[in-house]
């Protein structure tokens, strides 16, 4: 009993006392919003046609539809060009900020906007990669995804260090962003513009009073008591929300490998052949050709990708078969990227597969990449080495990050 009961306490304060995967996360938060900003800059010569209002899926078609369905999009706010304009110009804008860590806690928000904006303005629009996309920019909203790889986490360090001076920073960008952004929701709100479906308004007042919260508790508590409370709640949902994309990574492959199991082609060994031949799916009929030019290939590949699918899930269990299987996957969302053409699909599934790779691959990946960025600075100019935080986690949004009174420093996550 004794033993149940210590693995219990162990196990919950492994969840509240620390926002896990703190790398996974931000891999995540890079590669969703790298793939969303990569794909509304190729796609700008085509906005109008695609989400504009003389789009061939009209505005007053769009109009109906949300009627029905009460999906969130602002885009439907207005028919006007000039609104539609500065929509995606805004989500091309949102998805720069959260690829750079720039305020993550808001514009993991805004992010999630500017996705649902455009994706519900048409539906008909997307290669399935969109659907991942849709999924992950709301499960981002919930994670803590600015910890590391941040401009928020250098922020959060150099504070850190100035407190260690005996300096007080100051965060002004923080509180007026969120009284504007507070200002143009009450403006929607009380314009009617909120009244479909009510999970994504209460989504969005709820984050916008927790940060308030988060801030005049940082400024006015006179114990870190309050403080703590919220971090442990903040780390609660964190961990939750991670559980989540991992939960709908494993669902996503193993519904795709078990409808394949029930196909007639996937069966006989024969499905990868098909939409290697397909025009709209070669880019390049040649290699396409040479890879379709072996029978035994196609079946080795169509075998192969059902059997890793289906198995996928299960292999969690074990670190080494899963990491095994990662590679592969991540090897063949590369080659449908190349060979059919679908790299916004391949980038999305590649971002969801992140969530599974191990936290020292990751570390080494960040130290090759801090190693390469020393090397493109500037001969004779030194970087000061940082000193361990000794206030809020890294990448906590300035809100959050605001000191308690008294110099009371926040707990560690």
């Amino acid at each position: 009993m004794n033993r149940c009961s210590s693995a219990l306490s162990r196990a919950i304060a492994r969840v509240t006392d620390s926002a896990l995967g703190p790398h996974q996360t931000a891999v995540i938060r890079i590669g969703f919003s790298l793939t969303w900003l990569l794909f509304l800059l190729r796609e700008f010569p085509h906005r109008q046609e695609l989400y504009g209002p003389d789009g061939p899926w009209s505005w007053d078609l769009a109009d109906q539809l949300v009627a029905t369905n009460d999906a969130f999009t602002p885009l439907l706010w207005s028919d006007s060009q000039v609104w539609f304009e500065a929509v995606y110009a805004l989500a091309v804008l949102w998805s720069l900020l959260l690829l750079l860590g720039w305020r993550t806690r808001t514009m993991s928000v805004l992010f999630m906007v500017g996705v649902l904006a455009l994706q519900n303005r048409s539906v008909f629009m997307g290669d399935g990669g969109d659907n991942v996309l849709h999924l992950m920019s709301v499960y981002l909203v919930f994670t803590r995804c600015g910890q590391v790889w941040s401009l928020d986490a250098r922020r959060a360090r150099r504070a850190a260090e100035a407190r260690a001076r005996g300096e007080r920073p100051r965060d002004r960008v923080g509180p007026l962003l969120w009284g504007v952004l507070g200002f143009l929701l009450v403006l929607a709100t009380t314009a009617g513009r909120m009244d479909g479906d009510r999970f994504i308004p209460v989504l969005l007042w709820t984050v916008w009073t927790a940060q308030a919260l988060w801030w005049l508790v940082g400024l006015r508590a006179r114990t870190g008591q309050p403080r703590i409370l919220l971090d442990v709640v903040a780390n609660t949902v964190h961990n939750g929300a991670l559980l989540v994309i991992m939960a709908e990574a494993c669902l996503i492959y193993a519904t795709a490998g078990w409808y394949k199991v029930q196909g007639s082609r996937w069966q006989d060994g024969t499905a990868v052949h098909y939409p290697l031949h397909l025009e709209y799916f070669s880019p390049w009929p040649a290699l396409a050709d040479l890879l379709s030019a072996s029978g035994t290939m196609v079946m080795l590949v169509t075998y192969g990708t059902v059997a890793v699918q289906v198995a996928f899930p299960f292999t969690l269990f074990n670190r080494r078969v899963k990491n095994v299987l990662l590679a592969f996957m991540i090897m063949e969302h590369a080659v449908i990227a190349v060979v059919l053409g679908l790299p916004f699909f391949s980038l999305a599934m590649i971002a969801a597969d992140a969530v599974f790779l191990p936290t020292a691959f990751l570390r080494r990946l960040g130290n090759l990449a801090a190693r390469a960025r020393g090397r493109l600075r500037p001969r004779g100019t030194s970087v000061p080495r940082p000193r361990p935080p000794a206030g809020p986690p890294a990448g906590m949004d300035p809100v959050e990050a605001a000191p308690a009174p008294g110099g009371v420093p926040s707990p560690r996550t």
